[in-house]
């Protein structure tokens, strides 16, 4: 009985983790990639209209493939607000070197690492205007801002920064991508409570193991940081190595 359980176990890890992340290896491998950050695209991807075309407030969640082979597995992501009648938009996000929490570090859409950015939500005005204070909130009350503290696994690194924002304003009702790792990674380590979006439960073990279940966030089980499950709210599969995969 015991051997029949362990034998089933080996298969879902095998067919739900190794699989989907073998099969986006082979499909990366042969996609084009800037050699090294200094020759690679940042440039803005012309996803967002001018600031002064737009004048309503607007906040954005953007993430992209991180560079070179970790690109198989994760994704880069970042948050750009921009109040009423702004000239400019503003953009937070992590980085892995000198000071962690950066401001308007490179172009509110800009590719990263040459990848393009992919619009996770946006939300625009009144709802923007209720909310972009929540987010300033968070992004100056963010515990891990000084040199030293990011960690790209399991975390905190940027997606972690990402996902304390959305958990400090619930009203954003978003859940990261599937291979935004570092999303599940939790301060007190081992953790049992209530999604970001307030509309379902978690339980992680430091990130690299849980369990989600929430409208917005969907089914995920996470195994080193690998999530694999299902979006309940729009029907995808979400599968390590590709991401959300369906509507």
């Amino acid at each position: 009985m015991r051997m029949r359980l362990a034998r089933r176990l080996l298969l879902f890890f095998a067919l739900a983790f190794l699989l989907p992340v073998a099969s986006h290896a082979g499909w990366w491998i042969w996609q084009s990639h800037a050699p090294d950050w200094r020759r690679a695209d940042w440039t803005s991807a012309k996803l967002l209209p001018a600031a002064a075309v737009a004048p309503e407030a607007t906040i954005h969640v953007f993430a992209a493939r991180v560079g070179r082979w970790r690109g198989i597995f994760a994704h880069h992501s970042w948050i750009v607000v921009k109040e009423r009648g702004a000239d400019a938009y503003t953009r937070f996000d992590v980085v892995g070197w000198g000071m962690p929490v950066r401001v308007n570090h490179r172009e509110a859409d800009g590719r990263w690492f040459g990848n393009m950015p992919e619009l996770v939500t946006e939300i625009r005005g009144e709802a923007a205007e209720r909310l972009i204070p929540q987010i300033r909130g968070a992004v100056a009350s963010y515990a891990y801002s000084n040199p030293g503290s990011y960690l790209a696994w399991p975390g905190p690194n940027s997606n972690s920064f990402v996902q304390h924002i959305l958990a400090e304003a619930p009203e954003l009702r978003q859940a990261l991508p599937p291979t935004a790792i570092g999303k599940d990674w939790r301060a007190d380590g081992v953790f049992a409570g209530l999604t970001a979006s307030r509309t379902g439960i978690q339980a992680s073990l430091y990130g690299v193991a849980g369990l989600t279940v929430g409208w917005v966030e969907g089914i995920e089980i996470n195994l080193l940081g690998l999530v694999a499950g299902v979006d309940l709210r729009s029907p995808a599969l979400k599968l390590p190595g590709w991401g959300r995969v369906g509507v």
